[in-house]
């Protein structure tokens, strides 16, 4: 690597979303709702989870962890695209890139994690509800999300020490929304091939084996709803189940798109429309699809509405 071509780029362009210069402040708008209604959602759903003691169980234990994870990953990209929106500046200087995009696959690693730790707990209380507190205690939560987050840093932190290796052209302007580690890699003069077998390798390990154990553990959850007896508990579990299935379909779908096969991406206008799917809409469902639709969740949230109302009486 010659170090002037290093050096020589200072800063980056980001192209942003594909709309028009007169949609740019409907679009604003519609983002910035969709935002705090992520971050309020989210910190809601840890404060009820704190609050009430009926929650403090593995399932919600890890719901909590889930929520920071998705407020995190959500303000890692959108409150620079709500800046060059309403700014019209699209430049980020380079530390700045490779910051955004170390955090960026720091919080994508950890919601593959700890979605897969849910659907462990989800196993665990539907197909041995017995030995559930005996399986899921305390010890084995803190080690799951412990877990989560080590490898997580470890898988970003490859990353960002092989970008660090490479040398950029003259042409900065990266076709994304955001600091991309695919769109990066577009842009080096260097030999990207050790970089892109690394998000191969990396990639089967924090995406596609993640996603494999999710899919047999409901693929065992499947098994035993079927073998439920009463209408009720069958409806109730494969509600729950449908639920999570959807959002873990929509999140590995678009993921799994865009990182295994990104020679398959011709359009970079489909990719940002795909990352705004996970990046932005998931994290902004995930508050309603697990919890506010939840039983006890909407328990908790008519006890602190009361608590509230009563001290402001």
């Amino acid at each position: 690597m010659r170090p002037e071509n290093q050096s020589s780029v200072s800063h980056f362009l980001l192209r942003g979303l594909p709309i028009r210069p007169e949609q740019q402040g409907v679009f604003f708008a519609l983002f910035l709702g969709m935002y705090l209604t992520t971050v309020l959602g989210n910190l809601l759903l840890i404060l009820l989870i704190r609050l009430d003691g009926r929650l403090h169980t593995p399932m919600y234990f890890l719901l909590s962890h889930l929520a920071f994870s998705d407020i995190c990953f959500s303000s890692v990209t959108i409150p620079k695209m709500l800046v060059n929106m309403q700014t019209q500046d699209q430049s980020i200087p380079y530390a700045g890139c490779v910051t955004q995009m170390y955090f960026f696959i720091i919080f994508t690693a950890l919601d593959n994690y700890l979605l897969t730790s849910m659907a462990y707990d989800r196993y665990v209380a539907i197909c041995h509800p017995l030995h559930y507190m005996t399986i899921m205690r305390e010890g084995l939560c803190i080690l799951l999300v412990s877990g989560s987050w080590l490898l997580s840093c470890a898988n970003a932190l490859c990353h960002t020490l092989f970008l660090a290796q490479l040398s950029f052209c003259d042409d900065s302007t990266i076709p994304h929304f955001f600091c991309d580690l695919g769109a990066l890699l577009k842009l080096s003069c260097s030999d990207t091939s050790l970089n892109e077998l690394l998000i191969f390798t990396l990639g089967l390990a924090n995406i596609t084996l993640p996603l494999i154990f999710i899919l047999i553990s409901y693929g065992r959850i499947g098994a035993t709803i079927l073998k439920i007896p009463s209408t009720k508990g069958f409806c109730k579990a494969l509600s729950t189940c449908g639920s999570h299935l959807t959002v873990v379909s929509l999140y590995y779908g678009t993921i799994i798109w865009l990182y295994l096969f990104p020679s398959s991406n011709t359009s970079s206008d489909n990719n940002i429309i795909a990352s705004v799917m996970y990046t932005v809409v998931t994290p902004m469902l995930n508050p309603f699809i697990y919890s506010l639709r939840n039983r006890d969740m909407k328990g908790a949230l008519e006890k602190l509405i009361n608590r509230v109302t009563v001290l402001f009486q």
